[in-house]
């Protein structure tokens, strides 16, 4: 692979955001490596703790040289310095763009659009409620990896909601407003005389806002498919949860002047469950082919994450404090038009995927949700949050049953 300035020229990505917090803790770990120098001695309690996980390696340390330790690590954390930078410049300067599909629109209100992605198909409805903070097009990520084609292939009428950034009304909105108002006037503009019952597919935190819906809505609704979505959030992590919700507590009130969070403050929330993340993706994606395939995958999902929109100030209320410190859903406190939101109410036919690899959901949380949900189908793939859409298994691992599962239940 040539240098940097060989690669053709492309417009810069101002990204991975935000990028600032991503140099930032990189450069911590690699300035705090040293520290652990001083234990790598038999009087260490770390030392101990080592010998007993990896006596061969321990033994192989204790034959080093403290000079040799020393070298030895600032030649480690130079070359993961050079991999990681150069993968950040790699990514940011790679001529791959995702070609973006040109659904019909086939109702919009406000900064909200609800897309045909199967115009002319007689299929069973099925309306894709993606999350207020990620674009929704995770699912069509690529032509040759796209869920909402996979939909479509097998007969049925996928439709995606396009929430967009919040405007000058969406910003004074709660989760009542998407829910109980917007979501349900889209569910209305679906469901059409003579058609039969639409089924609602949240993903992510999508499905904290379809799951609220099919429980006011019940005869409106055929089907509810819930992946990937929180439920308990104190289910696991509940120490981090907390902490995230007193965080937002102090600077929340300060947001609500200006109306919404920002993505790049929602990106440093993400960023913070797993701090190395970014240093270690990068730092592969520096040694692949640029032009392969995985090469072009890579940018397309990094593309997507850092693709996101600000989450209106009431909103971010609600979630961060009401359901991260709380835990209002899983404790029945949660309400929507009057009425709480419990799971157990819930009377549609659903099907709650918990993927087993899930990083950013904890998978207790989700299944805690399929646990409340009478007569729910949990299933457990063994694939992560966003791989259970990009991933190159989940096309023939779980989207075959996803679909197979919403035939049955739009037939039932």
């Amino acid at each position: 692979m040539g240098p940097i300035q060989d690669i053709p020229p492309a417009i810069r990505r101002l990204a991975p955001r935000p990028l600032g917090l991503h140099l930032a803790m990189a450069a911590a770990a690699w300035l705090g490596s040293p520290s652990g120098l001083p234990h790598s001695n038999g009087a260490s309690p770390v030392w101990s703790r080592l010998s007993a996980a990896d006596p061969a390696l321990a033994a192989a340390l204790a034959r080093q040289p403290p000079e040799h330790l020393r070298r030895a690590l600032g030649v480690a954390i130079r070359d993961r310095a050079a991999a990681f930078l150069r993968g950040l410049e790699l990514y940011r300067r790679h001529g791959f763009r995702r070609p973006e599909a040109s659904w019909p629109v086939l109702w919009r209100e406000g900064s909200t659009r609800l897309l045909d992605c199967a115009p002319g198909s007689a299929g069973p409805a099925v309306l894709l409620v993606p999350s207020l903070v990620n674009r929704g097009y995770i699912l069509d990520l690529l032509p040759e990896r796209s869920f909402v084609r996979a939909l479509a292939a097998s007969g049925l009428h996928p439709m995606l909601l396009d929430w967009d950034r919040p405007g000058a009304t969406e910003r004074g909105w709660g989760l009542e407003a998407y829910i109980a108002g917007r979501l349900a006037r889209c569910l209305d503009a679906v469901a059409r005389p003579g058609q039969s019952r639409p089924l609602l597919l949240g993903y992510c935190m999508g499905g904290l806002l379809a799951a609220p819906l099919a429980l006011l809505r019940p005869a409106a609704v055929a089907g509810l498919v819930l992946l990937a979505v929180p439920w308990d959030f104190h289910a696991e992590r509940a120490a981090q949860a907390r902490s995230l919700a007193a965080q937002a507590r102090l600077w929340l009130p300060a947001l609500d002047r200006v109306g919404e969070v920002p993505v790049d403050l929602l990106q440093a929330l993400f960023a913070l469950i797993d701090p190395l993340l970014a240093l270690r993706k990068f730092a592969a994606f520096a040694d692949l082919p640029q032009d392969g395939a995985a090469a072009r995958d890579f940018v397309a999902l990094e593309d997507w994450l850092n693709d996101g929109v600000p989450l209106a100030a009431p909103v971010a209320q609600e979630t961060l404090i009401g359901w991260y410190g709380d835990n209002a859903p899983a404790r029945g406190t949660w309400r929507i038009a009057g009425r709480p939101v419990r799971a157990q109410d819930i009377r549609v036919p659903s099907l709650v995927v918990a993927p087993s690899r899930d990083r950013i959901v904890p998978p207790g949380s989700a299944r805690a949700l399929a646990a409340a949900i009478p007569g729910a189908t949990l299933r457990l793939p063994a694939l992560g949050h966003v791989g259970m859409m990009a991933s190159p298994r989940a096309p023939a691992t779980l989207w075959p049953e996803l679909c197979a599962w919403i035939h049955a239940a739009a037939a039932s």
